[in-house]
């Protein structure tokens, strides 16, 4: 599909974007840029990587594609800086978990000649590095792709192609629409997770070797990064902060329902949350 895909600072989703465009054969080139020089090292002798530059500007000058996968509050300032090397007809993707504000300045950041539309694949993992990428994380994944009204359809569609040759199914939605969403079905989970684990860790931290798989499951992501996410909350806080709310509010009405043993209420609530997660397809 491209003669040569950059990806620019590459962690465990850039990592991944690489492995994988590489075992299907999405890109005859992948270059890549990493800020530390001991990372630049270790990547040029891994086998899908085809060259490993020492600036992010040497990566973007013969690029088709190019991928952002910085942390969130560093893609925008990166788009800035590769985006006088960008040659004709290249386009810009982003890995970012917030679209909003950055897809709108990433996309003015772009010359003429160059198109930026905004990416964000939900796939991951507590763990995070390059070491930690894999061919198959994309597998049967949604990726969003967010375009501005003003966005090309074929850039819209040529990255949604990528997306989908590395096993993504895509949903299409506006900038702020997506920052809705996530905000609902990412962030909000990682602040229950985290929040429950940090409740717990003021109680006899023994209890933690008695549970059952229960509390593993719903705590999972709670081993995630620290910094990245409050990264991803001071972008996306406002979002974040009415989910939280109309979250606390159903948790207000479960804690009354059962202070008041309004056992049929109580029962229609658990049966709702069943049939929700009853739903998931994976």
């Amino acid at each position: 599909m491209f003669e040569q895909l950059t990806i620019l600072a590459p962690g465990l989703l850039g990592g991944s974007v690489a492995r994988a465009a590489h075992a299907r054969k999405i890109a005859k080139r992948v270059v890549i840029w990493a800020r530390r020089p001991e990372v630049r090292e270790q990547l040029r002798s891994q086998p899908w990587c085809s060259q490993v530059t020492e600036t992010p500007e040497e990566a973007v000058r013969t690029a088709s594609l190019v991928v952002l996968a910085a942390p969130v509050e560093k893609i925008v300032d990166l788009a800035r800086q590769i985006a006088p090397a960008l040659p004709a007809g290249a386009l810009v993707t982003d890995v970012g978990s917030v679209k909003g504000q950055l897809t709108r300045a990433c996309a003015a950041a772009m010359p003429a000649c160059a198109t930026f539309v905004g990416s964000h694949p939900m796939a991951g993992s507590q763990k995070t590095g390059w070491e930690n990428s894999t061919e198959t994380l994309f597998d049967g994944r949604t990726c969003f792709v967010t375009p501005l009204t003003e966005t090309p359809a074929t850039a819209i569609e040529s990255i949604s192609a990528f997306w989908r040759a590395l096993g993504s199914t895509i949903a299409r939605v506006t900038p702020d629409e997506h920052d809705e969403i996530v905000a609902h079905i990412s962030h909000l989970p990682q602040s229950i997770a985290t929040t429950l684990c940090s409740f717990l860790a003021q109680r006899n931290p023994g209890w933690r070797d008695l549970a059952g798989g229960g509390l593993r499951d719903t705590t999972r992501i709670a081993s995630s990064d620290a910094t990245m996410w409050i990264e991803i909350f001071q972008q996306n806080r406002e979002e974040l902060l009415r989910a939280l709310r109309d979250f606390q509010t159903e948790l207000e009405g479960f804690q009354a329902a059962l202070a008041n043993r309004e056992w049929n209420e109580l029962h229609k609530r658990l049966t709702r949350g069943k049939t929700y997660r009853d739903g998931f397809k994976i």
